[in-house]
């Protein structure tokens, strides 16, 4: 089927749903493949619960004039996508980042938000499954769209750009993380990278932190102008909360960690490029509350918890460990291994672990586990473990960080605080 036939079947459909478990009446669902799920198992089902149409593998035995087959049904969703994004003529802010990204890009939405409808990125949906489908939820109402653009291996950016088509675009940061599919930090750099190459070939438009000594070598590598932002002339506080004051102005948040000052500048300054009054800009972000375990503040009736337990990586361990240093009273510091890290995975452990020194902290995982020997703090080899040591041993009175990969699934130790 030519694209622009699929297109027309997208345009009466209810939108795309690649999981019969959320499908709705209406829809058009794409049976993907991966390595433990094969879609086509569920494209008759698909049609029973009331999709449209489905697009399938050509090698599905089956017969129904609303199956339309293809070779490969990821990227006939990716094809569907990208024309989709070619009718489009509203701004698209593309947006990726080894650390931030989600709580930038919820930064940006809810400051342009205060004067524009805006369409972004839900969840985590920010892989070649995920953007696709975010592209394909920009509707004829949204006046801007923000594409975030997830990344584990060097090219993984390239179909995503491909889809997402930005004419506008940001960096968060470049950090250490997923080393072990980047082949290391300059890989990790290239990957990144990739949103100031498109951008530069579409004539886009760039917005950089201009206190990051690493973008700023990978734009003037480019030879790439950027609209920068900077703490310079800010006073940035965080007890907990991140407050940040300009000689004519307070922003007070509900976000957790200096840290988070780069992100806010960001929203901000894009707020500013779309002629979002300024104070509109400020409410919208003073309102703005985190949540998914990032940069979350729950008050237990015991603790205060800094919730950071989405993910990790040494970039992100370090700078939450600093904002807990700054915390007063009894700190403590509940951390979990850092995945796919690959050779470089003892040496940053090592390095968190000599981080902690003068630190109360409980760590888990094998890899702090070996980091941590001979030092004093407590190591577990399950989060489960430290959360029964925890109803045992009780902490009360403290403020503590809960920070890991999120397959350590450090936020389970919630109840126990």
């Amino acid at each position: 089927m030519e694209i622009k036939a699929l297109y027309d079947i997208f345009l009466q459909s209810a939108g795309v749903c690649t999981d019969t478990r959320t499908l709705k009446k209406n829809q058009l669902f794409f049976a993907l493949k991966g390595e433990n799920f094969d879609g086509n198992r569920f494209a008759l089902q698909a049609l029973e619960k009331g999709a449209s149409y489905a697009v399938a593998g050509e090698d599905l035995q089956a017969d129904d004039p609303r199956l339309i087959k293809v070779p490969d049904t990821l990227e006939a969703l990716k094809a569907l996508a990208a024309y989709h994004r070619r009718q489009l003529r509203i701004p698209v802010i593309g947006l990726t980042g080894t650390n931030g990204k989600t709580t930038t890009k919820e930064l940006i939405k809810t400051a342009l938000g205060a004067a524009y409808r805006v369409s972004a990125t839900e969840g985590n949906l920010n892989n070649e499954i995920g953007v696709p489908l975010t592209v394909l939820k920009i509707g004829t109402r949204a006046q801007i769209a923000i594409v975030e653009m997830g990344a584990s291996h060097p090219e993984d950016l390239k179909p995503l750009l491909a889809v997402a088509q930005p004419n506008l675009g940001l960096i968060t940061n470049v950090g250490k993380a997923h080393l072990e599919g980047f082949g290391g930090y300059e890989g990790v750099k290239h990957a990144k990278g990739l949103l100031y190459d498109y951008l530069k070939e579409h004539d886009g438009v760039v917005f950089a932190n201009a206190d990051d000594p690493v973008l700023q070598e990978m734009l003037a590598q480019r030879g790439l102008e950027a609209i920068g932002y900077s703490k310079e002339g800010v006073k940035v506080k965080a007890d907990p909360f991140l407050k940040m004051e300009w000689e004519d102005a307070t922003l007070q948040t509900q976000l957790v960690g200096a840290y988070n000052a780069a992100n806010v500048l960001a929203a901000l300054k894009l707020a500013w490029y779309f002629d979002v009054p300024r104070e509109d800009a400020l409410q919208a972000i003073a309102s703005y509350v985190p949540s998914n375990n990032r940069s979350q503040l729950v008050k237990t009736q015991k603790n205060t918890l800094i919730v950071d337990a989405y993910n990790a990586n040494p970039s992100s361990m370090a700078v939450a460990l600093d904002n807990l240093a700054l915390m007063k009273g009894r700190k403590v510091a509940l951390l979990g291994d850092m995945r796919e890290l690959g050779a470089d995975a003892a040496a940053e452990h090592d390095r968190i672990v000599a981080r902690l020194e003068g630190m109360e902290a409980y760590l888990v995982g094998e890899e702090f586990t070996r980091a941590a020997a001979g030092k004093p703090y407590k190591t577990f080899a399950k989060s489960e473990d430290l959360a029964k040591y925890l109803e045992e041993h009780p902490l009360e009175g403290c403020t503590i960080l809960l920070k890991g990969s999120h397959s350590i699934q450090m936020d389970k130790l919630i109840p126990s605080l």
